[in-house]
């Protein structure tokens, strides 16, 4: 088993933006709700262009480190840094970090009700900087492009999660945030996901995936980090962890 992440390759006394090694670094972050110590010291990289699985069980902190990216508010961080390509997100609010190319998408996925296909990506375009055109979704998700005029919440669910994908994408992306995107589908949809996800990897796009679904995350994942209560306890490749039976059944369950 690999060890957990360490903040080798970082000197708390130097410039981070200088010498931060990988396109986003996470630092010995705490995050707390309350008084309830939710994200205790957790530090790993994510090199650009790559797909990294958070994994854990339940309660493992989770969504509450991608929350802590995406600067969302809660949980509230206390200690540590984050750093998207040489730039200190950890000292941005959630508009300035999605701004910076953090895009995050949450298990409900927040489709807009009353709005159609078109108009929830039309809206993530309002404000600049802007990323990929519509016409660039549709080609991406064919089926959207068919139901462009359809009401957004109406959509089954793989579609509504297509189109929570598709509107991260209509921003200036640079990190994709997904928090269960397999959640309630069918795996024959799951594995329609899971290949478009390969294709915005191929487009340099960096993508983080927290889901319970763990093989499924680690078949299109590069590298794993598992959390367990809190704490990083493994950061290597996802191809270890699917060969580490004793490891997935600890700390996974599977």
């Amino acid at each position: 088993m690999n060890k957990p992440a360490t903040t080798e390759g970082f000197d708390r006394n130097a410039n981070h933006a200088a010498t931060a090694p990988a396109f986003l670094s996470v630092w010995n972050l705490e995050a707390y709700y309350g008084e309830s110590y939710i994200v205790q010291n957790v530090s790993f990289n994510v090199h650009e262009g790559e797909i990294l699985a958070l994994l854990g069980r339940n309660g493992a902190g989770k969504t509450s480190t991608l929350r802590a990216i995406a600067r969302v508010g809660t949980p509230e961080v206390r200690h540590g840094e984050i750093w998207l390509d040489h730039k200190p997100l950890h000292d941005m609010k959630a508009h300035e970090a999605a701004a910076n190319g953090i895009q995050l998408v949450p298990e409900d996925r927040r489709i807009i009700p009353g709005l159609t296909v078109q108009e929830n990506l039309e809206l993530a375009q309002i404000a600049p900087p802007k990323g990929w055109s519509i016409d660039r979704v549709f080609e991406l998700f064919p089926r959207l492009g068919e139901r462009r005029k359809q009401e957004g919440v109406t959509l089954s669910g793989g579609e509504q999660q297509m189109l929570a994908i598709g509107r991260a994408l209509c921003r200036d992306i640079k990190v994709l945030l997904l928090d269960e995107p397999y959640e309630g589908l069918a795996p024959v949809i799951v594995q329609e996901i899971a290949k478009t996800l390969q294709i915005i990897r191929d487009q340099g796009i960096t993508t983080i995936l927290v889901e319970q679904n763990a093989i499924a995350a680690l078949k299109l994942a590069d590298r794993a980090v598992i959390l367990d209560t809190g704490s990083v306890v493994f950061d290597g490749s996802a191809k270890e962890v699917l060969e580490d039976e004793k490891l997935r059944q600890e700390y996974l369950a599977i």
